[in-house]
């Protein structure tokens, strides 16, 4: 079956390592876990390429240099898009994507900013009012990780909920971290709208020869996790710092994963529009349905 993964280079690497043969039993568990990490890597290639951006010009970037730290974090995300486009290393429905992320992430950053909940310390000219225009890239960082690992993995799902019910809750989500500056935290109701709607869901994936699984809930809060390790990477390198941090880095509170696995949430409803959610048949079904 075609699939979005031959309009990669990916396509020619991915399938020279799947048709590997290591002998079975333990070597061949661990060769699935090693192309697991290998595969999750190249979908955390734009990620992954910020974050080493933000760390060695905090330790490295010329205080002297005509160009400020953050204007150079623009300029520098912005062509690792390009270049990722123009060596095939990400689709275009991928762009896309991650054209809206930061479209999305700039919205909330400016209202974010504006009531402290965290700032930008250093100056640039690549900005709007208080926000380095590099910010939305962070935000477009976590889509590129969504769309780039739902085609790696070739996800499929069972007991996936009506797409109009989980879009609606998305926005529900998406206002409550506007509106809760002046209305009561309806976080969580929210997280037990989300409970309610996905407890059965599982999503599917595949690693190499066998299909895998598990609760869709967790996946999320597995890469919710994720970020919020990056995260305390990325304040230690004062890309941003939140008031808690202004007199000197501290860890990032564990109570920011709760926002995070939202924030995951919305992000995976973005990313569902473009893939369009399919279902899990059993083999010899014929062709995955768009999830209803």
């Amino acid at each position: 079956m075609s699939t979005a993964l031959e309009h990669t280079r990916f396509a020619r690497v991915r399938t020279r390592l799947e048709a590997f043969e290591p002998r079975p039993g333990w070597r061949a568990w661990t060769y699935e876990f090693l192309l697991f990490g290998f595969k999750q890597g190249w979908a955390c290639l734009f990620g992954g390429l910020l974050l080493v951006l933000l760390f060695a010009t905090h330790l490295f970037y010329p205080d002297t240099a005509p160009l400020t730290r953050y204007d150079f974090l623009t300029i520098a995300a912005l062509g690792i898009q390009l270049a990722m486009l123009a060596l095939r290393l990400e689709t275009l429905d991928e762009a896309k994507v991650i054209l809206a992320f930061h479209v999305v992430g700039t919205v909330m950053e400016l209202f974010k900013t504006a009531h402290g909940s965290w700032l930008y310390p250093e100056p640039s000219l690549l900005r709007i009012g208080a926000v380095p225009l590099f910010s939305g890239f962070m935000y477009a960082a976590v889509g590129s990780y969504i769309a780039r690992v739902w085609r790696i993995f070739d996800f499929r799902f069972t007991a996936y909920p009506p797409r109009e019910w989980s879009v609606f809750l998305a926005i529900a989500i998406y206002v409550n971290f506007f509106a809760h500056h002046w209305l009561p935290d309806a976080r969580l109701g929210l997280f037990a709208c989300l409970g309610l709607l996905f407890a059965r869901t599982r999503i599917w994936f595949r690693v190499w020869r066998e299909d895998r699984w598990m609760p869709l809930l967790l996946g999320w809060f597995l890469v919710a996790l994720f970020i919020w390790f990056a995260e305390n990477l990325a304040t230690f390198s004062r890309a941003w710092i939140y008031p808690a941090q202004a007199h000197g880095w501290t860890l990032v509170h564990p109570a920011k994963l709760g926002a995070w696995y939202l924030l995951m949430y919305i992000s995976f409803v973005l990313v569902a529009v473009v893939h369009h959610p399919r279902t899990r048949q059993l083999p010899g079904a014929g062709t995955p349905a768009p999830c209803s």
